[in-house]
């Protein structure tokens, strides 16, 4: 396994209480679209097992040729030790990255896909926006919906609705599920969703209950964790 210690470059405050902290890319390191990565602070690794204290599964914010790996999160008055170090930390001091991969990445098959969204999670899909605006092929539409309680909706500079390209921030759950109910008439489309478990559970059961089949669901999972978001949600999410 290899470890990139890289120092932060930059930090920007996204809304209230959310930072995107911009890294310096090092030589050789690469991602694709909706890549998540191990982000650990100094002394996770320095006794026999790491320190998990000091050990987050971020998403990156970013897309290689921005030339900075971003990693967004919130940051409130009370927190965990791990982003209570985070906020404390200066310009120029080195975090860690390793293990990263993507579970997320645009597919091209020509069918619409959604982007079902809740707070900071909008991290892992600015990456997908950002690529399909690049190179749209095999995409029809992409649409992202967005929920927030707070209404200090992230990167408004990117999710801003186009010809092929829509964005919808709502800010209560109640308002999400319906409009999760109306995107789910789409039965070809593909629904990608990103936030907490409880967040995708409840929306996964919204969209089988709507006739959507466990394919055409994507989650930022690794395989082997994906039988326990979809147990019991319905007949079409049981399907293989």
């Amino acid at each position: 396994m290899q470890i990139y210690w890289t120092p932060i470059q930059r930090v920007v405050e996204e809304a209230p209480d959310t930072y995107t902290f911009q890294l310096e890319l090092p030589d050789g390191f690469t991602w694709d679209e909706g890549a998540h990565t191990h982000f650990a602070l100094e002394g996770f690794n320095k006794k026999d097992k790491p320190n998990r204290s000091l050990i987050r599964h971020m998403s990156i914010s970013t897309l290689p040729r921005e030339g900075a790996i971003g990693i967004t999160t919130r940051i409130k008055r009370e927190c965990s030790e791990f982003k209570s170090i985070l906020r404390d930390m200066e310009i120029g001091e080195q975090v860690a990255i390793f293990k990263t991969h993507s579970n997320v990445p645009l597919q091209r098959d020509g069918k619409n896909i959604y982007l079902l969204s809740a707070g900071v999670g909008l991290a892992t899909f600015r990456p997908l926006v950002l690529e399909y605006l690049e190179n749209g092929e095999g995409i029809p539409h992409l649409h992202s919906l967005n929920v927030d309680s707070s209404a200090n909706y992230l990167f408004e500079d990117v999710f801003t609705s186009t010809d092929t390209f829509t964005a919808d921030f709502v800010d209560s759950r109640g308002r999400y599920h319906e409009t999760v109910k109306t995107l789910a008439e789409d039965m070809d489309g593909l629904y990608y969703v990103v936030g907490s478990d409880d967040f995708l559970r409840e929306t996964i059961a919204t969209l089988c209950e709507r006739g959507i089949s466990r394919e055409q669901i994507v989650l930022d999972k690794h395989d082997f964790q994906l039988d326990e978001f979809f147990t019991g949600k319905g007949e079409n999410s049981l399907s293989s």
